[in-house]
């Protein structure tokens, strides 16, 4: 009774279904090794064209032959003569077979499973409903599919499997393809645009030596030959910023980072950044250089400086708004700033319109202000925004503001209500620099972090001077989420990170 119950089970049937498949599929792999056609012999496939160039180009390659290949994704046997279609590189293309053209290999064919690997050779012309086909003079399997694909017209809708298995994504959804093709033109395009201002990329170490005081948390490994405890860069900023002072103008990188954090559908433990730092120049400089770059690419990739994001319109075109935070917070939030003439007058006004402070009775005018701004603020910045002028607790990497030392000379920039960048005036001051770094370790080794340590080398690098210079960096995962419409960052990134699946 039990074993009848388990087969009714759908979850139970659909395995006992792929096992039967899988069982099927490799007494078939079995059967063509046994006859000498094992198909992962197979070296290379002379494929002249793809599917997409014949299609587009129809008239140019009508009657003429051409050599295809992909994957089997649908078949319909016909008798004497079947209608085949694969998927390639760059789409789908239906070919024609026939045994009067290919004899045994027609019959062999006919055996193929779908998601096999094959290539076709034969003329191009056009069946009577219109489509352009391939009329098969051959077909030969380049490699044989053990495993069944999902079903083809229905796709693969579950998002933990298509985030585990992208490859299978990418075969049940074309659209999946078309987005990381775009990413790929996007990173072609900020590449462009840098090298046409005058940038150089570089690449600086992924593997650091020591827990810098930062805020994230960094994954940590061990270096056996060297007996010492190395970590997984959180950002770039560092070993750019020593390569201004040793003589480079203009650098870029695009760097894997790498962060020991929660996920959501913004954040992922390794995803991808671009910093950028120029020598004698500053925030305001920073500022045009990303709303231009931002305006040019979106041009560039979406065809228009107006885009679609979520449902919501995005206009990247105009002139993006600038506010001071002290601005946005008395715009969005009502209380402004410099009526505050103590930290203790600050925190009473936190306390009455019920924003949190983390810092607790520690918390200055500056810790009050970015509370409020993320109670308040955030959310409201839809259009493409600049806030700049950020207080000293949160910016120790930014220079101050001569006229107004309780802020720094940073910004960082808004789309959808999402932080998109950051950027600041380059603190080269060493002894400023050294000061902040020790107290952003205290914090860090309060809160737990006792690996947290002052990087000593970067500060004697600012000793030998560090030029005025603009430094910005931004997620390559968000931009790329804007401008593809796509929800969550594990959309953007081919193979996100996962939990494991216990076996």
């Amino acid at each position: 009774m039990e074993e009848n119950k388990n087969v009714q089970n759908p979850a139970v049937a659909e395995e006992l279904d792929l096992n039967e498949q899988l069982l099927i599929r490799r007494k078939k792999l079995d059967d063509l090794k046994a006859s000498g056609k094992n198909p992962y012999e197979k070296v290379r496939y002379d494929r002249t064209h793809f599917s997409l160039d014949i299609k587009e180009d129809y008239e140019n390659f009508e009657g003429k032959v051409v050599g295809v290949a992909g994957r089997l994704i649908s078949k319909r046997i016909m008798g004497k003569a079947s209608f085949a279609v694969i998927l390639d590189g760059k789409g789908t293309i239906q070919s024609y077979l026939s045994v009067n053209d290919l004899g045994d290999d027609y019959i062999a064919f006919k055996d193929y499973d779908i998601g096999d690997i094959v290539g076709i050779t034969g003329f191009v012309f056009k069946t009577r409903t219109g489509e352009v086909s391939i009329h098969a003079e051959s077909i030969e399997l380049l490699s044989k599919s053990l495993r069944p694909l999902p079903e083809k017209y229905h796709g693969l809708k579950d998002e933990d499997t298509r985030y585990r298995q992208r490859e299978i994504d990418l075969i049940a959804n074309p659209e999946v393809k078309r987005t990381f093709v775009v990413r790929s033109k996007i990173l072609t395009a900020i590449r462009n645009y840098l090298d046409s201002v005058g940038y150089l990329e570089v690449d600086t170490p992924v593997l650091q030596p020591l827990e810098i005081g930062a805020s994230a948390r960094p994954f940590k490994t061990h270096h056996n030959a060297l007996d010492i405890d190395m970590y997984l860069r959180i950002e770039t900023e560092l070993y750019l910023k020593r390569l201004i002072v040793g003589g480079f103008d203009r650098v870029y990188e695009v760097g894997r980072i790498f962060r020991n954090e929660g996920m959501d559908r913004s954040h992922n433990p390794e995803f991808t950044t671009v910093e950028m730092y120029q020598a004698y120049s500053n925030y305001f400089e920073m500022m045009d250089l990303i709303e231009n770059m931002y305006r040019k690419i979106t041009l560039d990739i979406c065809g228009t400086g107006v885009i679609t994001y979520q449902g919501v319109e995005i206009d990247m075109a105009s002139p993006w708004e600038r506010l001071t935070m002290v601005e946005a917070v008395k715009k969005y939030a009502g209380v402004d700033y410099y009526d505050w003439k103590t930290d203790e007058e600050a925190r009473a006004v936190a306390k009455e319109k019920g924003v949190e402070v983390e810092e607790g009775k520690d918390a200055t005018k500056g810790h009050v202000l970015i509370a409020f701004f993320d109670a308040f603020v955030e959310e409201n910045l839809i259009q493409p925004t600049i806030i700049y002028d950020y207080p000293v607790e949160n910016s120790p990497l930014a220079k101050r503001k001569p006229d107004e030392p309780a802020f720094t000379q940073r910004f960082e920039y808004f789309i959808y209500a999402r932080e998109m960048g950051n950027a600041f005036s380059e603190l080269n001051d060493p002894i400023d620099q050294k000061e902040r770094f020790v107290k952003q370790v205290e914090a860090k080794r309060a809160k737990g972090g006792n690996d947290a340590k002052v990087d000593e080398d970067f500060v004697t690098a600012l000793e030998y001077g560090l030029p005025p210079t603009g430094g910005l960096g931004f997620g390559v995962d968000r931009l790329v989420m804007l401008l593809t419409d796509s929800a969550s960052i594990r959309d953007v990134i081919l193979f996100p990170t996962m939990k494991p699946i216990k076996k």
